[in-house]
């Protein structure tokens, strides 16, 4: 009556673009505890608590959840508060985050404010060649000209 369509022809849910659920994103809200293991082929969202391990693509946390377990994902924003270890490529700590546990990632961004306790790990292979290097003291040199 209301429109031409009928129901066979109405748009579909966007479906995975890379075939491991990509095209969707899963939110666990501020008034849910999860007790458990939370694993995620699409993106995920969390604003609640979890008790547990979490394992996604793209992983967002709101500044008031909390994660008691690991996290490992292909990219993190965190903004609240994880005791735990985080695996990760892209890593993005915010002023709000607070993270107790050790940190592998290829690149990390922390926000002024932001708060990590643990060891943190750059991985990939070009992380020896890119890291702090020690600088040679030039002072010996320019004795030996002097002289």
């Amino acid at each position: 009556m209301f429109s031409s369509k009928s129901r066979d022809e109405r748009p579909s849910a966007p479906g995975p673009a890379n075939g491991r659920g990509r095209g969707m994103f899963s939110v666990i809200g501020p008034d849910m505890v999860v007790t458990g293991d939370v694993r995620a082929t699409a993106d995920l969202h969390i604003d609640g608590s979890i008790e547990g391990d979490v394992h996604c693509g793209n992983f967002v946390q709101g500044s008031e959840s909390r994660i008691q377990g690991g996290v490992t994902a292909d990219t993190a924003r965190i903004a609240g508060a994880i005791e735990g270890s985080i695996r990760v490529k892209h890593l993005i700590v915010e002023r709000s985050a607070r993270i107790i546990g050790d940190v592998e990632y290829e690149d990390i961004t922390i926000e002024n404010g932001g708060h990590v306790d643990g060891r943190l790990k750059r991985t990939g292979g070009d992380a020896a060649a890119t890291g702090p290097r020690a600088v040679p003291d030039a002072a010996p040199a320019a004795r030996e000209q002097a002289a």
